[in-house]
């Protein structure tokens, strides 16, 4: 089964790994895609998300980075994709979550685009990309939220600035 990880990863965090980890050791294949959101200005640019993912699942044989834009299920039925994969912190997060899941399952052509939910460690339930940038905007400790290299590229970024 091939399944995509669809996300910004700005930046990536150890919950983020956590599910691609986990995800990459039930399916044979995980491509982790990383959305061109040109609603928003990111911390990274996609060139540096890409590579900071690239860099940090090497390791794992089954699993491809990869960008996209425009409508996720497009995405998935373009590269024969049989599920979306989404990570659950929280209840609050199963609500959005369960109404995007509807929605790509009545957009996609066949009706049959599943999304499959694993739930967050609880180690890293709580970790979330905005929480990161804000802590590290604030000056205070990413550690053990991020992966060392990614903590490192992060307060560079807030140095910059």
């Amino acid at each position: 089964m091939k399944v995509i990880y669809p996300g910004s990863f700005d930046p990536i965090t150890n919950g983020h790994l956590d599910i691609i980890e986990r995800a990459s050791a039930k399916f044979d294949e995980v491509v982790v895609a990383v959305l061109v959101n040109t609603q928003k200005k990111g911390l990274f640019s996609m060139d540096e998300r890409i590579e900071m993912l690239e860099e940090l699942l090497y390791d794992y044989s089954n699993v491809k980075v990869e960008k996209f834009s425009g409508l996720l299920v497009d995405f998935a039925q373009a590269n024969e994709i049989d599920a979306i994969i989404r990570g659950l912190r929280a209840v609050s997060d199963y609500e959005n979550e369960l109404q995007l899941a509807h929605l790509n399952r009545f957009l996609s052509k066949d009706d049959n685009l599943e999304t499959l939910f694993l739930t967050a460690s609880p180690k890293v339930s709580f970790v979330s990309s905005s929480a990161i940038r804000e802590i590290a905007q604030l000056g205070g400790d990413i550690t053990g939220l991020v992966p060392e290299k990614v903590a490192k590229k992060t307060y560079k970024k807030y140095q910059g600035r």
